[in-house]
């Protein structure tokens, strides 16, 4: 039976909605409360500056993943290619989008399989959370990898757009043991990742004790679904419901901080609004290993491929120039003495 009858409808009105619409949060990412501390005497060479990162066994030139976005439809199989090409060519990761179309209907992962264009890229597939509760299990999740030779597979979590889109999957209940499940079955890592609306310290932990290898806080600051769903909807009391939560959800900085505080060891992936290298080094110095964009990478890509790859070397740049003038050498080499609360 078909399960999704209208996804690909939906898929690309995210996509036209994402470029054409102001669905940004109404909330800030709280990074602009902070400071990076300026090293008027770095005694390094700016050459000498080495953003290089290693997860889970793949070297990144920058701690930076393109976050994932779509997948299922032609106008979304050549973006993909195009964000692969960039990866590849730049030595970043990234993650495809929800791949439950290509599960359900096969024919449809050819938009997913980005390995032949980044065959050295560390590649997230990706699934929701939530459709554990309707169907998916073990052999789904693996297939999922699979079907795109991924490194890691990512589960999202987006309980308010599920609950605000017309015909949405709102039945969350019982999926932590689930996911555990998933964790313990799968043959790659498993990230957990909200989707715009941040995770805190108390829910991170039990994530992580149910075996997950990362957690993409992915916070409020950036791209908010609630608003992508009220411009995707055609009912006026539909709406005035979404509209209601445009300042909702976690700051990217709290929900970093928050959970970094109570968690040392594991991997923490910080999205949410981050818009330059900038901020990916301050994330950086709050606690993440690794930093993800998405909405500007999907607007710079939809321009052109000069324009893609203009924008990240950009984002490079920045980070080497802010470790540089923060004295920092290496990723190793930036922590909280790095960064300050500004008065």
């Amino acid at each position: 039976m078909d399960r999704i009858p209208d996804l690909d409808n939906r898929k690309n009105n995210h996509i036209d909605i994402n470029l054409q619409r102001d669905v940004n949060s109404s909330n800030t990412t709280g990074l602009e409360k902070f400071r990076l501390v300026h090293t008027a005497l770095p005694e390094i060479d700016l050459a000498d500056i080495n953003p290089e990162v290693l997860i889970f066994g793949k070297r990144l030139s920058v701690p930076l993943f393109i976050s994932s976005m779509t997948g299922g439809t032609s106008k979304s199989a050549k973006l993909n290619q195009i964000l692969a090409e960039a990866a590849q060519r730049h030595f970043l990761a990234i993650g495809v989008g929800s791949q439950r179309i290509g599960i359900d209907h096969p024919e449809k992962m050819e938009s997913f399989r980005i390995r032949k264009f980044a065959p050295a890229a560390l590649i997230f597939s990706n699934l929701g959370a939530v459709q554990l509760n309707y169907g998916f299990g073990v052999e789904d999740c693996q297939r999922a990898v699979d079907s795109i030779e991924a490194d890691a597979l990512i589960l999202h979590l987006n309980p308010l757009q599920e609950a605000l889109m017309e015909g949405g999957d709102t039945n969350f209940s019982g999926l932590l043991t689930k996911i555990e499940k998933i964790a313990k079955g799968i043959s790659k890592p498993l990230i957990v990742k909200e989707v715009g609306w941040g995770i805190h310290s108390k829910m991170a932990k039990q994530i992580f004790d149910a075996g997950v290898a990362a957690i993409d806080i992915a916070g409020a600051g950036g791209t908010s679904w609630s608003e992508v769903e009220m411009h995707r909807s055609s009912d006026p009391l539909r709406k005035r419901v979404a509209s209601g939560f445009k300042d909702w959800g976690i700051p990217t900085a709290d929900a970093l901080i928050s959970i970094r505080k109570h968690n040392r060891k594991n991997l923490i992936f910080a999205s949410g609004g981050l818009k330059n290298g900038i901020e990916i080094v301050k994330c950086v110095a709050l606690g993440a290993n690794i930093c993800g964009i998405a909405r500007p990478f999907l607007q710079a890509a939809s321009t052109s491929e000069s324009e893609l790859n203009d924008f990240i070397e950009v984002l490079k740049s920045q980070v080497k120039i802010a470790m540089f003038v923060i004295g920092a050498r290496t990723i190793a080499d930036m922590d909280l003495k790095r960064i300050e609360r500004k008065q």
